[in-house]
């Protein structure tokens, strides 16, 4: 039995007391796990307070540092001045080969998302596809109902492909509650908000490879007869320079 004893005691829950009703205005009482966090942080600000006092009073005024010249104030707001590194032709050609790879890769989950939504890739240039109903006459064609024809749906009728009959959708209506409707309607929405966003990434990507072409290029390819490549358009967000190279005779 005293051994039960002891367990009982070592499995005693130790509550703290709540803030007294007279005390209420006051907040909550303060327990031990928030003291700690709060003297931690005070602490921590202390030190901190401490060592910024002693490099203050250690501080050399005659001290030069190199970070002096190569930072500077414009319109209030710090820069750095950082001079442009030269680049050899085989960085030029690994940061492409990157690029390239992760481009390829985000077309590929493009892809793998299209197929799931459903999306068709149609062409400005390609015809949309149509439907067309043949009947009798003209008088009949006018009160001819479509959705009643081919057994669907109003809301269906621009749909080319996936379009369900109403017998499918009473089925589908008595097995499907709001509530798995509301749910699936969400991951569709994030499905296309993911698929926007890999396709704004991968059009960065391709800008981003076909600077990195012409950069390499022109580290590559020295100059013609004394003459250099010709700028033609400067590059942008959304495009690549355009340079013009002297015409070089084959022999």
């Amino acid at each position: 039995m005293a051994s039960l004893k002891n367990a009982m005691k070592t499995q005693r829950v130790h509550r703290e007391r709540h803030q007294p009703l007279a005390r209420q205005h006051l907040g909550a009482l303060e327990k031990k796990k928030d003291y700690r966090i709060r003297a931690k942080d005070q602490n921590a600000k202390r030190e901190a307070i401490t060592t910024l006092r002693k490099r203050a009073l250690n501080k050399n005024p005659d001290e030069f540092k190199y970070h002096m010249i190569n930072s500077e104030l414009k319109d209030g707001i710090h820069f750095e001045k950082v001079e442009n590194e030269e680049l050899a032709v085989g960085d030029v050609a690994q940061d492409l080969t990157y690029v390239t790879h992760r481009m390829s890769v985000e077309r590929k989950k493009i892809e793998k998302l299209k197929a799931q939504l459903h999306i068709l890739d149609v062409g400005d240039d390609e015809p949309k596809n149509t439907h067309t109903l043949f009947v009798d006459d003209e008088k009949e064609a006018r009160k001819t109902n479509p959705a009643k024809l081919l057994d669907t749906h109003p809301a269906l009728l621009g749909r080319s492909f996936n379009r369900l009959r109403s017998s499918q959708l009473s089925l589908l209506n008595n097995l499907v509650d709001p509530s798995s409707l509301k749910t699936l309607s969400n991951s569709k929405k994030k499905a296309y908000k993911e698929l926007a966003h890999r396709i704004e990434r991968e059009n960065k990507l391709r800008i981003m490879q076909a600077k990195l072409e012409v950069r390499k290029k022109l580290m590559k390819n020295k100059a013609i007869n004394g003459e250099k490549p010709k700028l033609i358009q400067a590059g942008t967000n959304v495009m690549a320079p355009v340079y013009k190279w002297p015409q070089q005779r084959k022999k």
